[in-house]
Formats: C-alpha cells, sequence, structure tokens
C-alpha cells in the first residue's frame, strides 16, 4: 500500500508493510479513562474501542530530495525468527512490490536511515539470497539496497550488540539477520549528522539510547520520529510513556522537545506506526499539544 505527498522540493511516499492492533495497556500511565475521552481524536482510524486496542502501521517512509531516494526505516522482513514477538514471527508480505509500485527499486536507493536498532525498523535492510530460499534454513541474508548507505545511531549499535553481554538473545537474532550484514555499507552516527542540503539527523534519546529524528526541509518542514510517539494518545498526553521504551522519562523529555520545535517550525511530525494519513502538524497548548492538521496521505 503506497501514497504520495509533496513537501517544498521533496516527494515523500509512504510504503506499509504490515498493520496490527496493540492492547492499551502498553501505556501503563495512560488512565484507561482517556482514550474515550481522547475519542475525537483516536476513533476509528488509531484506537478500536470495542477490542481496546490500539492501531499500528510497520511502514516505511520514502523521501526523495536533492537528487537522493532515502528510505526511513525498513519495516520488519520476511522469513525473520521472532520468537521474542509472535505477531512478527515468519511474515511473508509483499513490502518489495509494495516498494515498486512506489516507484523505487531497491537498486534506487541511496541512503537508509535506522531511526533505532528495534526489530521493526531494520527488518528489510536484507533479504534472503535467491540462491538460498526462504524456510530452508540456510543460505546468506544480504544488503536488500546494494547501492546505499546504512545510516545507524552508534549508541544503539553498541547497546543492542551481541558484544554487550546484557543484551537480550531475540536482539540477538535480529542483530545477526538485518544488521551485521549490512556492515560493509554501514555508517555510524553520533550527534547532529547533515545527509544532504535538506535532510539531517537529530538524537532524541529513550526510546533506545540512539533513536534518531531526520529533519527535512526543502520549503516545507517535516520530522520523520521514529517510535517519539506511537499513538496520538501521546500528543495531548506527552507525558504518557510506552511500554517499549528504553527510558521513560527520557523519552517524554525527547517528546516535549521535538513537538515544541515542530509546532513553532509548522512541521509536520510523521512517526513510524501511524495508520491514519500518517502524520500532522501540531500546535503548543501549554505543557500539551494538538493536532493542527493531517498530512494528505490516504486512510488507512
Amino acid at each position: 500500500m503506497t501514497g504520495q505527498v509533496r513537501l517544498g522540493r521533496a516527494t515523500l511516499s509512504r510504503v506499509v508493510e504490515v498493520r496490527a492492533q496493540m492492547r492499551t495497556s502498553l501505556f501503563a500511565q495512560t488512565p484507561a479513562a482517556a482514550w474515550p475521552a481522547n475519542a475525537d481524536l483516536l476513533e476509528p482510524l488509531f484506537w478500536d474501542r470495542g477490542a481496546d486496542e490500539w492501531k499500528i502501521a510497520i511502514q516505511t517512509w520514502v523521501i526523495r530530495v536533492d537528487g537522493l531516494t532515502v528510505l526511513v526505516d525498513t519495516g520488519v522482513g520476511n522469513h525473520r525468527n521472532r520468537p521474542h514477538m509472535p505477531p512478527l514471527h515468519q511474515l511473508d508480505t509483499p513490502y518489495l512490490k509494495a516498494l515498486t509500485d512506489a516507484g523505487v527499486s531497491p537498486e534506487d536507493v541511496d541512503v537508509v536511515v535506522n531511526t533505532h536498532l528495534h526489530t521493526d525498523h531494520v527488518g528489510w535492510n536484507t533479504r534472503l539470497s535467491a540462491a538460498s530460499g526462504a524456510g530452508t534454513g540456510g543460505g546468506a541474508w544480504t544488503p536488500t539496497f546494494p547501492n546505499a548507505r546504512y545510516l545507524m545511531p552508534e549508541l544503539d549499535y553498541r547497546h543492542f550488540s551481541p558484544d554487550n553481554p546484557d543484551v537480550a538473545d531475540g536482539m540477538r537474532i535480529v542483530f545477526a539477520d538485518s544488521v551485521s550484514p549490512v556492515e560493509p555499507q554501514m555508517e555510524l552516527f553520533s550527534g547532529d549528522h547533515r545527509v544532504s542540503d535538506s535532510l539531517w539527523l537529530r538524537p532524541a534519546p529513550g526510546h533506545t539510547p540512539g533513536s534518531t529524528m531526520v529533519w527535512l526541509d526543502a520549503g516545507v518542514p517535516a520530522v520523520f520520529v521514529g517510535d517519539l510517539t506511537h499513538s496520538p494518545i501521546q500528543i495531548p498526553r506527552p507525558d504518557d510513556p510506552c511500554a517499549f521504551d528504553v527510558d521513560p522519562m527520557a523519552a517524554a523529555r525527547s517528546r516535549h522537545r521535538i513537538l515544541t520545535e515542530a509546532s513553532r517550525r509548522r512541521a509536520a511530525v510523521i512517526p513510524a506506526h501511524y495508520p491514519g494519513r500518517g502524520g500532522a502538524t501540531v500546535v503548543a497548548r501549554g505543557n500539551t499539544f494538538l493536532v493542527d492538521q493531517w498530512l494528505g496521505f490516504p486512510e488507512i
């Protein structure tokens, strides 16, 4: 599933890999009453009232700007062993066809940005080589995008590396099939990092140590915020953490800072997992925020 909008001189496409629903209890500090209280914002695109679940899309954002084709996050990937996340185990989706439908072949991609190194943001960094075949237990994981630079935050690389004795077994698997195979094309960055005249990376730690925002300004500003916010419930309630945050307090500080800056700059906020129209401009109201205008993508 794809769509496309213009942001000044940049073109933005949306490539959806898979959609899912998750229990609202993953927002442990969000009172149950807050969901229906924000029904005008959340229903029906972001919240299933009957199931008491919030809705997500796992997707890639394709930015064409400054003569580059840039992917922001690469989803889960096919044929992955994900015992730590059963809903993502052994997926088989038409992601590459959706990318082609958006006018992008793997060879076209110049830059891949992984905003952080969680399972659902690095998967299509690689694919099983054609000779290996899926499900055979053999073969090799090879870079999906043979001509791309893979930009990854160094803090996350160190944090999730198998060299870290405290790293979870599930992340060791992710590292082995989706991170290590692209090391010849990998560029680790820390702090602010310029990609092109219109595109730069800035840290926003909390969800993970190296979580990174991708700022775009080619005449119309936007910020790709990864998992800074998982659900629009966190726009009016920016202090509310999600269970997936490594450091919830740092994540909340980053959320306030980025949403405030986006509000001041009139920049579209584009998270990794929002269904609906994918993202929106926001306005600040004291210590909270409101949606001003959604992006022009078709609703999903």
